[in-house]
């Protein structure tokens, strides 16, 4: 599902910087019963090439913020996430 308004949320790197994001799309796949979010770096430059990160993610609490974030290790999940990244994409541009 594409998001009506902008979000951003912040994710810490491995050396526990925090950078900000700008959620794209999240969606969720029935037959795994997982949900995805695919984001862009915020700070983005003009003209630069837009790097697309994705994760796997379960919400922790009641906040809507309240997110845990798991990396995608597996050829499969990650095929089937960019098939669902260029589905959304392409409706996005038509």
């Amino acid at each position: 599902m594409a998001l009506e308004k902008e979000e951003r949320i912040i994710i810490p790197d491995e050396n526990g910087e925090e950078h900000l994001f700008e959620v794209l799309f999240t969606f969720d796949v029935e037959q795994t019963g997982h949900s995805y979010i695919a984001v862009v770096p915020a700070e983005q430059k003009d003209g630069e090439e837009v790097e697309v990160f994705a994760f796997r993610y379960e919400e922790k609490g009641n906040e809507e913020d309240d997110l845990a974030l798991f990396q995608i290790e597996s050829d499969d999940e990650w095929e089937m996430v960019e098939e669902m990244l260029n589905t959304l994409t392409d409706e996005d541009l038509t």
